[in-house]
């Protein structure tokens, strides 16, 4: 969910946030503090041991759109969602200086998160408590005042 903190700008002054996903496609989200706490879980578990692929999400999936939604009521403001195309994230990739392989990895992630490769995962994922609105009401309301 942090993520979307590079856009406060966006958000804060036109309203808007964009992502390279479909409006209505549920999306897996985690807050950053819900890895943290299932980290320091595992590490302090003595009877825990070597490696395992440990997914950890939001207890919701939500679509950008009702992210905008979600946003707009906890702001108090209209946030609308703006849906990027591959050619758009290319881009503003490679104006900030990516390499190549930097771009065709993101292009990658894109195209593989469209296409469902979390949904997996999200069915045995250890839960995070924070749910999107929690953050945006705990997280994103303070850093956009």
């Amino acid at each position: 969910m942090e993520n979307l903190l590079a856009q406060l700008g966006a958000i804060r002054e036109q309203g808007t946030f964009s992502l390279a996903y479909a409006a209505d496609r549920p999306l897996a989200t985690v807050a950053t503090r819900d890895i943290a706490m299932n980290a320091a879980a595992l590490l302090a578990d003595r009877s825990w041991a070597g490696q395992e692929h440990a997914p950890v999400f939001g207890p919701d999936r939500i679509s950008p759109n009702a992210m905008a939604a979600l946003m707009s009521e906890v702001l108090g403001r209209t946030v609308t969602f703006r849906q990027l195309s591959v050619t758009d994230v290319k881009s503003a990739l490679t104006q900030r200086g990516a390499s190549e392989g930097v771009v065709r990895d993101m292009i990658e992630t894109i195209a593989a998160v469209s296409d469902g490769i979390y949904d997996a995962d999200q069915a045995r994922a250890i839960p995070g408590p924070t749910d999107f609105r929690a953050w945006c009401r705990e997280v994103l309301r303070p850093a956009a005042r």
